[in-house]
C-alpha cells in the first residue's frame, strides 16, 4: 500500500509539474492551435474524400453531394456571423474547447448518424452542421490568438500557423489512403470514430495553455466604425476570393482526378488533394521563413497569377499527368491568400478586435462555400468538372486586381504596409 502511495504522489507531483510548464510558456498555445487547425482540415477534407463512396453508398447525386460541402460551409459561415457577439462574452478559452468538443461529435457522428437517423442523408448533413460549428468558430479564435502571443515576426508565425491547416489536410489523406488500402473503404466510419480523438484531445490541452489579449494594447474600433473602413470592406472581398480559389479545387481535387482524369482513387488522392496540400503547406512554411526578403503583396500578386494558370492546364489538360500537376501547383499557388489577407488585416486595422477577425472568417467560408459550389452547378450543368474548374478561376483573378487595387491605394492614402 505504501509503495502505491508513494507512485501516486510521485506521478500526482509531476503531472502538477508538467500542467504548469504548460500554463506558463505560450509556445504550447500555438501548438495548441496548430492542433485547431488540423482539427479544421479534418472537418473540412474528410468527407470530400469520400464523396463517391457516399454517392454509392447512400445512391446519392452529385447535386446533394455538392450540397454537402455548401452545408459544411454555410454552417461556418453562421457560426461566424454569431461568434462575434458570444465569444467576447463566454471568453476565449471556453468557445474554443467547445469548438473542438463539436468538432469531436461531428466527426463521430459522421460514422453514426447515417444509422440511427430515418434518412442516412439527414444525419449525413447534421454530422456536417456539427463539425462545422465547430470548424467556424475554430477558424475566427485561432489566428488572434497566435496573433495576440508575445512573439516578434507576426506574418511569419501566422503564415507558419495556416500552414498546419494543409499539413493537417497531408496527415489525413495520407492515413485515409493508407487506411482504405489496409482495411477498405467501406470501414470508413471505424476511421471516422478514430479521427473524433484528435479534437478531443485539443479540447483539453486548451483547458491548460495561456491565453493573451487580442487587442494588445490597441484601441478597440467600434463595430460601426469597422464598418465605415473602406479597406476593410477590400480585405474582405480578398477573403472571399481567398476561400473560393482554395476550395473550389480542394473540394473537388478527389472526385476531379477519378472522373474526369480517370485515374485509380489512390493515385488521384495522393496526385490531387495530398499535393494539394503538400504545396500549400510549402508556400506557407516558406514564406514564413523568408517574409522579411518578399514583399507580402507582390508574393499574393504572383500566386494569383500562377492560381489562374493551375486552374487552365487543370481544366484544359488532355494529359492526365499535366491535370495532376495543375491540381497540385494551384495548392502552392493559394498558399498565401488566406494567412496574407489575415496578416494585412491585422497590420491595417490592429484594433479590429474579435469582429474584424470574425467578418474576416465570414468572408473566407463564404468564399470556401460559393467556390465549390459554383463548381458543383457548372458542373452538372456543362456535364463534367472540367468546365466547374474554368468558371472557378474568376475568384483567383478577381484576387489579383483586389491586391494590385489595395497596393495602389496603400500608394496614394499612405496607408501602412500590410507585410
Amino acid at each position: 500500500m505504501c509503495g502505491r502511495g508513494s507512485w501516486q504522489k510521485f506521478y500526482r507531483r509531476k503531472s502538477n509539474r508538467m500542467i504548469e510548464k504548460i500554463r506558463g510558456n505560450y509556445g504550447h498555445t500555438i501548438y495548441a492551435s496548430y492542433i485547431g487547425y488540423i482539427t479544421q482540415a479534418i472537418g473540412n477534407n474528410f468527407a470530400p474524400l469520400l464523396f463517391l463512396t457516399f454517392a454509392k453508398t447512400f445512391s446519392l447525386s452529385l447535386e446533394k453531394i455538392t450540397v454537402l460541402t455548401v452545408v459544411n460551409f454555410l454552417t461556418q459561415l453562421l457560426a461566424d456571423v454569431l461568434s462575434a457577439a458570444f465569444i467576447d462574452r463566454i471568453g476565449y478559452r471556453g468557445s474554443i474547447v467547445g469548438a473542438h468538443l463539436l468538432s469531436a461529435a461531428g466527426l463521430f457522428g459522421l460514422a453514426v448518424f447515417p444509422a440511427v437517423f430515418s434518412d442516412a442523408y439527414m444525419g449525413l448533413l447534421t454530422a456536417v452542421a456539427l463539425y462545422a460549428v465547430g470548424s467556424g468558430v475554430i477558424e475566427v479564435l485561432i489566428s488572434p490568438i497566435v496573433e495576440s502571443c508575445p512573439t516578434a515576426k507576426k506574418e511569419a508565425a501566422m503564415s507558419l500557423l495556416h500552414s498546419f491547416y494543409c499539413w493537417g489536410h497531408v496527415f489525413l489523406v495520407l492515413v485515409c489512403t493508407g487506411f482504405f488500402q489496409l482495411f477498405g473503404i467501406e470501414n470508413w466510419r471505424f476511421l471516422s470514430c478514430m479521427l473524433a480523438v484528435i479534437p478531443l484531445g485539443n479540447a483539453v490541452y486548451f483547458l491548460l495553455v495561456p491565453l493573451y489579449s487580442v487587442l494588445g494594447g490597441h484601441e478597440k474600433l467600434s463595430f460601426s466604425r469597422l464598418l465605415k473602413e473602406k479597406t476593410f470592406w477590400l480585405l474582405l472581398l480578398l477573403m472571399t476570393c481567398a476561400g473560393a480559389s482554395e476550395m473550389a479545387m480542394s473540394q473537388w481535387a478527389s472526385a476531379f482526378t477519378e472522373s474526369a482524369l480517370h485515374v485509380p482513387k489512390v493515385v488521384g488522392d495522393l496526385a490531387g488533394p495530398c499535393a494539394f496540400a503538400v504545396f500549400m503547406g510549402t508556400a506557407r512554411t516558406l514564406y514564413g521563413k523568408f517574409s522579411e526578403r518578399i514583399p507580402l503583396k507582390k508574393f499574393m500578386a504572383g500566386s494569383a497569377a500562377l492560381c489562374i494558370g493551375c486552374y487552365v492546364t487543370a481544366a484544359y489538360g488532355r494529359i492526365p499527368a499535366l491535370g495532376l500537376v495543375g491540381c497540385g501547383l494551384c495548392g502552392f499557388s493559394v498558399g498565401i491568400f488566406w494567412p496574407g489577407t489575415f496578416s494585412m488585416a491585422a497590420a491595417a486595422l490592429p484594433g479590429g478586435g474579435t469582429a474584424m477577425f470574425a467578418l474576416m472568417a465570414l468572408a473566407g467560408d463564404l468564399g470556401c462555400s460559393l467556390g465549390p459550389a459554383l463548381v458543383g452547378m457548372i458542373a452538372e450543368r456543362e456535364g463534367g468538372l472540367k468546365s466547374g474548374l474554368l468558371a472557378a478561376l474568376v475568384f483567383p483573378a478577381v484576387m489579383l486586381v483586389g491586391v494590385f487595387f489595395l497596393k495602389e491605394k496603400e500608394r496614394t492614402e499612405g496607408m501602412s504596409d500590410g507585410r
